[in-house]
């Protein structure tokens, strides 16, 4: 097995330890780098939020006068709540050439490589510029590098490609799925249990959509579309959460449940959600309101974010594969910020250290030898983009 250096396990010890949560603050993680970087001579530009309580970190190592590589990164985590660790999730533990902590595979392994090799990259003569990209808010429907590119935006600065360091051992992915999730809130309305009938109870409406999204997303698997180069390669439809009632003897008046698309490029989300608002609608809403008007169900768009689908011939395609060590790509169901990236006219491919497998759960890890591999894959893309 490969040992990666002590910089990077260093670094990444660091930022596991900053508890980035997506509810919390990040800025000080983002203080610590922007300080790390200033100590190497590297100025960096924050774009906060509109509460200034987080920020995207933006920096360029090399020349500035013309369009560069840009190595992505999002500082969030998702929540330890309820989750059974062996150790403290935010104090880095090595064991048996692993390293166990939240955010460890998704994704602070990736952008603390980076940081363990800035001085490496400054050691270099770039031809062309290294652009560094910390963002918030990547966990909860990639809300803060959306900020970051409006901002790269209006100042005109248009990299040339980006690599975004999401858990893909280290293979090449060059697609991903787009995802639009909603809250469907169904109102009833309320009686003693005993009178069930004359009372509209809501989590049983709300049942009756679920059981349509269930069938929406069986024909998927079974009819398709597909694409068999996905590890899913069909669209997936889920709901992760519901909540609804008050007590047992009551009839609800009241649920609410989240659910949401995982979409391919050639599946149209927003009429997979006319469909069950149609449904919903037309079969539920009559029946609600024969018992009493005041009924209802109503939607609200949570979060949206495009699909990656980058050319198999596009020269960061190349550039990666040659990286890697790779002779071909790959296309994951997971999303990430490289579809937005993409959308802004920036082509982008994910490759990272550590397996997607391990990411939210309770002990989280990535594997040392991944480090490693991510080094050499980094190392590897700033010789060949510095002689370009």
């Amino acid at each position: 097995m490969r040992s990666p250096s002590h910089a990077s396990v260093e670094m990444i010890c660091r930022l596991v330890a900053f508890d980035t949560t997506s509810r919390e603050s990040n800025l000080a993680l983002i203080a610590f780098v922007k300080d790390y970087l200033a100590g190497h001579g590297v100025a960096a530009d924050l774009v906060h939020d509109e509460n200034g309580a987080k920020a995207n970190l933006f920096a360029t190592l090399g020349p500035a006068d013309r369009p560069g590589l840009v190595l992505s990164g999002h500082t969030d985590v998702v929540p330890v709540d309820g989750q059974e660790w062996s150790s403290d999730p935010f104090q880095a533990i090595e064991h048996e050439g692993r390293l166990y902590g939240r955010g460890t595979a998704d994704m602070k392994s990736g952008g603390a490589v980076v940081l363990a090799l800035v001085p490496e990259f400054l050691a270099r003569p770039l031809a062309t510029p290294i652009h560094l990209a910390f963002s918030y808010d990547e966990e909860v429907g990639c809300v803060g590098v959306r900020r970051l590119l409006d901002e790269l935006a209006r100042r005109g600065i248009r990299p040339q490609a980006c690599v975004v360091g999401e858990p893909t051992e280290m293979k090449v992915v060059r697609a991903h799925k787009g995802k639009l999730s909603f809250r469907c809130q169904v109102r009833g309305y309320e009686c003693h249990s005993s009178l069930a009938p004359r009372g509209v109870n809501a989590i049983h409406y709300a049942a009756e959509i679920i059981a349509q999204l269930l069938r929406m997303g069986r024909r998927r698997e079974t009819a398709g579309p597909f694409d068999r180069e996905f590890d899913i390669p069909y669209t997936t439809i889920h709901t992760g959460l519901i909540h609804g009632g008050t007590a047992l003897n009551i009839v609800p008046k009241d649920c609410w449940f989240d659910f949401e698309f995982r979409h391919l490029a050639g599946d149209d989300p927003l009429a997979l959600f006319a469909e069950v608002k149609r449904f919903a609608e037309t079969e539920l809403l009559p029946h609600m309101r024969r018992i009493h008007a005041d009924t209802g169900i109503a939607w609200q768009e949570i979060s949206r974010f495009p699909g990656l689908d980058t050319d198999e011939d596009a020269p960061i395609v190349a550039l990666a594969k040659s990286a890697a060590g790779a002779n071909t790509t790959a296309k994951t169901a997971f999303g990430t910020e490289a579809g937005l990236f993409d959308r802004a006219g920036i082509p982008t491919v994910i490759c990272g250290p550590g397996s997607i497998d391990q990411a939210h759960k309770p002990n989280e890890f990535i594997a040392l030898d991944q480090v490693a591999e991510c080094e050499t894959f980094l190392r590897r893309l700033v010789e060949a983009v510095g002689r370009a």
